[in-house]
């Protein structure tokens, strides 16, 4: 990897308010029509149960990207899926996503989980080729969504 890119997972809630103007810069990145992430919204999700907020951070400390792995038990096992992957504009490229979801699949086998799931949109190609680069691999499903607050 060219650049040294360290993850970590974000665990003290009061760290949020340090995180919401990384956060305002990669949201946007990520999807235009998502509201801005305040800082109860970030602190909620360090401290939730299920929830595990990584960032990825440049040499210098700057938010590289972002992944939320959500980590939970069925009946069958225990499940991580992954979510709101973001690499900043200016870091794609050098390694970051890779390190973000690698981290992830680590912390995930570390709970005991058996299987890890993700969505990327097919225009999403660079995204696509990593997550099969690293080992994912496309599945014979359909995804539904049902919106409770259609907007």
């Amino acid at each position: 990897m060219p650049e040294r890119v360290h993850v970590r997972e974000v665990t003290d809630p009061a760290e949020a308010a340090t995180l919401v103007p990384a956060f305002a810069r990669l949201i946007p990145q990520l999807s235009s029509s998502a509201p801005p992430v305040d800082v109860d919204a970030l602190a909620a999700i360090v401290a939730g149960e299920a929830t595990h907020l990584l960032v990825a951070e440049g040499p210098d400390g700057d938010v590289l990207g972002s992944l939320t792995l959500v980590v939970f038990r069925i009946p069958t096992g225990m499940r991580a899926w992954i979510e709101d992957v973001v690499v900043d504009g200016d870091a794609r490229g050098r390694g970051v996503g890779d390190a973000l979801n690698r981290f992830a699949l680590d912390l995930a086998a570390e709970l005991g989980c058996r299987t890890v799931d993700l969505t990327s949109r097919p225009s999403r190609e660079a995204a696509n080729r990593l997550y099969r680069r690293i080992g994912f691999a496309a599945r014979e499903t359909n995804v539904y969504r049902y919106a409770i607050d259609p907007e």
